[in-house]
């Protein structure tokens, strides 16, 4: 089965990659270089989808003339951990929210899919840790999945779209044991919002990253490669 994987270049895509040919899919990873500030993880998806062997396709939309969130503002702060979860959280999702980023994603792949004959979008949502993004959860998965089966061809019943999220209900260190027991290599995978490739080990991406991998009990292959490298 032919399948799209939404490649971030994250850890919980990086993942996704590796679980997907554990499945036996036949995929493509899409990417979107959408103006966010830590753009440099689509140059390493790339490198990625390389060693894979895997066709990575990146579209360009920004969407900075349309949003506003301190992920796409060069000169918005970025939240540090301690700040996000001390004393009283406004309500609604946080600045690093992208107003429907993953609506946008899984439309535009829809008509991307759609083109090349692919019926099934593989996404690596989870809310675990952390449920004020309100598009990375099951209901608005299934919505969504209903709107494009309703707004494409899918519409004339000869094939009906599936998006796919198989760890909406796993915590990080889970999604990263997964990754690990499937030879997952994790040496280009970045999370930080403030866009280095060095972590700055204090936004909240970066926070949910360390707390993982001490809960597998290893090393991060990224902190890994950078040391070896001389960037740490």
């Amino acid at each position: 089965m032919k399948a799209v994987v939404l490649f971030s270049g994250g850890l919980d895509s990086t993942t996704l990659l590796y679980w997907a040919l554990s499945q036996g899919k036949e995929i493509e990873a899409l990417s979107f270089d959408y103006g966010q500030r830590h753009g440099l993880e689509i140059e390493l998806a790339h490198q990625v989808c390389q060693r894979l062997g895997l066709r990575h396709e990146i579209i360009k939309v920004d969407l900075r003339p349309i949003v506003s969130s301190a992920l796409t503002e060069p000169a918005a702060e970025i939240p540090g951990f301690n700040a996000r979860s001390s004393g009283e959280r406004p309500a609604g999702p946080p600045t690093t929210y992208v107003p429907f980023r993953n609506g946008i994603f899984l439309s535009l792949a829809a008509a991307w899919a759609e083109t090349r004959g692919i019926e099934e979008i593989l996404c690596g949502f989870h809310v675990l840790d952390s449920p004020e993004y309100p598009d990375t959860t099951e209901s608005f998965v299934r919505a969504m999945e209903e709107a494009i089966n309703q707004g494409t061809g899918a519409a004339f019943g000869k094939f009906r779209f599936k998006i796919i999220c198989p760890f909406l209900k796993l915590k990080k260190a889970d999604i990263l044991r997964l990754g690990l027991s499937l030879g997952a290599d994790y040496s280009y995978s970045l999370s930080c919002y403030r866009g280095k490739e060095v972590p700055c080990f204090e936004c909240p991406a970066c926070y949910y990253r360390e707390q993982a991998w001490q809960q597998v009990g290893e090393e991060d292959h990224l902190l890994r490669r950078l040391r070896k490298e001389g960037k740490l």
